[in-house]
């Protein structure tokens, strides 16, 4: 009785994650495991074909160009900048914003957006702007490690605004806020929409009228949820198409997301666990391997 039990118990499990979530396990979809100078790659972003990532909290400011095939870096772009807690990466097509809002405990009032101009493969460091936002919803600001709901690694650029996706710990959501890009004084973020996600969101890229949101659970659980644009800067309204990518004891700690005509690449961050864990590492999903 106790077999026929525990198997129905992982029947049902499998069931329901099944109707839940696609699976789409990307290790064998490794292209390679990257540099050491990038073990806390924190997010991806491509620029006129280019990828580029960096590095999150307590690292140098640089940016580096992936070789999209190899994974190998390219070059390093210095910063004119102080790295507190890099978080997203995403251009208008001439500048580069790096999201400086990593916020896991909930109390920083200096959340900023670093806006860096780019031409001819040069980043403009004596043209450095910083926008400087907060949440009008936040009242508090006592310390809540991974416990806060007003934390972010997600960020796009859509008509001529910064879309910000939340890192909710608590509610295991994600709330869409917009931000100004124009706005020189420190502004309130403006509350668009809220999607239950059941992981924290780490990551966004949107390409072709779709939103993609890559995340994890505190069970190491990785999954990537792709959402379609109803109306112009909207994702919400309906259900997205939800993949299973597996553990990060095997695939890393993933926080990184870019897609284009080809397909999707996705960076994961060195992990460690008593139980194991993974090197840093680029994957590459092509395109026809995704639900259209």
């Amino acid at each position: 009785m106790k077999k026929l039990f525990l198997a129905l118990s992982i029947t049902i499990f499998t069931l329901s994650f099944s109707q839940q979530s696609d699976l789409l396990k990307i290790r064998k979809y490794r292209i390679a495991y990257l540099n050491d100078k990038v073990q806390e790659t924190s997010g991806l972003n491509l620029m006129n074909g280019k990828l580029y990532t960096f590095n999150d909290s307590g690292n140098s400011p640089e940016l580096f160009e992936l070789d999209k095939m190899t994974g190998q870096i390219i070059s390093t772009i210095k910063i004119n900048g102080k790295n507190k807690d890099w978080e997203a990466l995403t251009n208008d097509g001439t500048n580069f914003y790096i999201g400086d809002f990593g916020n896991n405990g909930g109390t920083r009032k200096d959340l900023e957006i670093y806006k860096i101009p780019f031409e001819n493969n040069t980043l403009k460091n004596d043209s450095i702007k910083l926008i400087s936002f907060e949440y009008p919803e936040q009242q508090e600001f006592v310390p809540k490690y991974t416990e806060t709901n007003f934390d972010a690694e997600a960020m796009i650029y859509l008509n001529g605004k910064i879309h910000l996706f939340t890192k909710e710990w608590g509610a295991k959501s994600t709330t869409h806020y917009i931000i100004n890009p124009e706005i020189s004084e420190k502004q309130k973020a403006e509350k668009v929409e809220s999607f239950k996600t059941n992981y924290v969101v780490t990551d966004s890229y949107y390409f072709d009228k779709k939103l993609y949101l890559v995340g994890y659970t505190k069970r190491t659980e990785v999954f990537l949820s792709v959402f379609k644009e109803t109306e112009s800067g909207i994702f919400f309204k309906e259900l997205p198409v939800k993949y299973y990518l597996g553990s990060a004891l095997s695939i890393g700690q993933i926080e990184g997301i870019a897609v284009d005509e080809a397909g999707v690449y996705i960076s994961g961050e060195k992990f460690h666990s008593p139980l194991g864990g993974a090197k840093q590492s680029l994957y590459f999903i092509s395109k026809d391997k995704l639900k259209h």
